[in-house]
C-alpha cells in the first residue's frame, strides 16, 4: 500500500475535547476511526476512548496481514465497544451509560469498507467532488429525507444535536455499512465529527484537499470550521488519507508518503492518544485519576479483544 496521512484533533471552544481519533496500519491493511464521545464528567472521552481503542487492538490481533472479513470486523469491534461502555457504565453505578459516535473505515487491496453509528461522517472525494458520505443518524436526517426541512435549515434546526444511532446507552446500536468501494489514484478518504462537517461543506473539503498537501490542508480546514463555529464552537476532529496506486519512490507536494510494501508481515503502526495524554484534551483530572482511568480502559478492551 501507498497512501498520505494526516490526522489532528481540536478543543474548539469547549471546556474538554470529547473527540477521539486514531489510524493504524499492517503492511497489506489501514485502519481509521473517529469517535465523538457524549456524558457527564469524563464520562463521554471514555466512551470514545473505548471505542476507538478497541478497534486499534482488535486491528493488532486479526490483522494477517489483512482483515478476513472487513465489514464484519467493523461490526464485531462496534459491538463489543458498545459492550464495553456499558460495562463501564455499570461498575462505575453510572445512572445514564456514556455514549459516543462512531465512524471507522479499513482500507485493503485498493478496496474501501466503513461503517458508522451516530453524525460523525466519512467523505469519499474524488476529482475535488463528495463521490459519497455517510447518513447522519440523525433527527435532522430523517427530517431532510422527508423533506420536512432542507440542507441548509439542518445547521440552525433545535434538534440537530439529537441522534438515535450510537455506542453505549440502552438501545443496541445502529450500525451502517458501505458497499465495498475501489479506490483511485489520488482518492480522499475524509474522517470527522460534527465539529468539521457543521461548519465545511463537502465540496468546500473536496476543493481544498484535492491537491493540497493534507500536512498543511487539514489544519487550514480545521481552523476554518472553528472560526465558523464561533464563540460555541465544538470539538473538531479529522483523518485525512490519499491514496496512492504506485510505488515510485519519493513525495508529493511536501506530503510524508507511507509506502507499506517493506513492512513485516507481523508488524502493525498505530497512532492512538492514551487517555488523558494529548494536549488538546483538556480535563480536570488529577494525575492518579488519569491513571486509574487509563487502567479501567484497559481492563474494559481487553475483555472483548483477546
Amino acid at each position: 500500500m501507498k497512501f498520505t496521512i494526516y490526522q489532528e484533533t481540536r478543543t474548539g471552544k469547549r471546556a474538554n475535547n470529547e473527540d477521539r481519533l486514531a489510524h493504524c496500519y499492517s503492511r497489506d491493511a489501514l485502519l481509521m476511526v473517529i469517535a465523538d464521545g457524549m456524558g457527564g464528567h469524563y464520562y463521554g472521552e471514555v466512551a470514545a476512548q473505548i471505542a476507538v481503542q478497541t478497534l486499534t487492538e482488535a486491528f493488532k490481533s486479526e490483522f494477517n496481514p489483512r482483515i478476513r472479513d472487513p465489514f464484519m470486523f467493523l461490526q464485531k469491534g462496534m459491538l463489543n465497544a458498545h459492550r464495553g461502555i456499558l460495562d463501564f457504565a455499570s461498575t462505575h453505578h453510572l445512572q445514564d451509560s456514556p455514549r459516543t459516535t462512531c465512524v471507522a473505515c479499513i482500507v485493503q487491496s485498493n478496496v474501501a469498507y466503513w461503517a458508522h453509528s451516530g453524525d460523525s461522517r466519512l467523505y469519499l472525494l474524488r476529482n475535488g467532488k463528495v463521490l459519497a458520505q455517510t447518513r447522519d443518524h440523525s433527527r435532522v436526517r430523517l427530517l431532510v429525507d422527508q423533506g420536512v426541512i432542507t440542507e441548509e435549515q439542518v445547521l440552525g434546526h433545535p434538534d440537530r444535536n439529537k441522534i438515535y444511532g450510537c455506542l453505549g446507552g440502552q438501545q443496541t446500536p445502529e450500525i451502517t455499512f458501505s458497499h465495498k468501494t475501489t479506490l483511485d489514484a489520488q482518492d480522499v478518504l475524509v474522517l470527522c465529527t460534527d465539529g468539521v462537517w457543521s461548519g465545511l461543506s463537502g465540496d468546500l473539503m473536496a476543493v481544498a484537499l484535492r491537491t493540497a498537501d493534507l500536512v498543511r490542508a487539514v489544519p487550514q480546514l480545521l481552523g476554518q470550521a472553528e472560526a465558523r463555529g464561533g464563540p460555541h464552537a465544538d470539538n473538531l476532529s479529522m483523518i485525512a488519507v490519499r491514496w496512492e496506486d504506485s510505488y515510485s519512490d519519493g513525495s508529493s507536494g511536501g506530503n510524508s508518503v507511507i509506502t507499506t510494501r517493506t513492512m513485516p508481515r507481523d508488524t502493525v503502526t498505530t497512532k492512538l492518544e492514551e487517555f488523558g495524554r494529548h494536549p488538546s484534551h483538556k480535563t480536570e483530572l488529577t494525575d492518579d485519576e488519569i491513571e486509574r482511568a487509563i487502567e479501567e480502559i484497559r481492563s474494559t478492551i481487553q475483555k472483548y479483544t483477546r
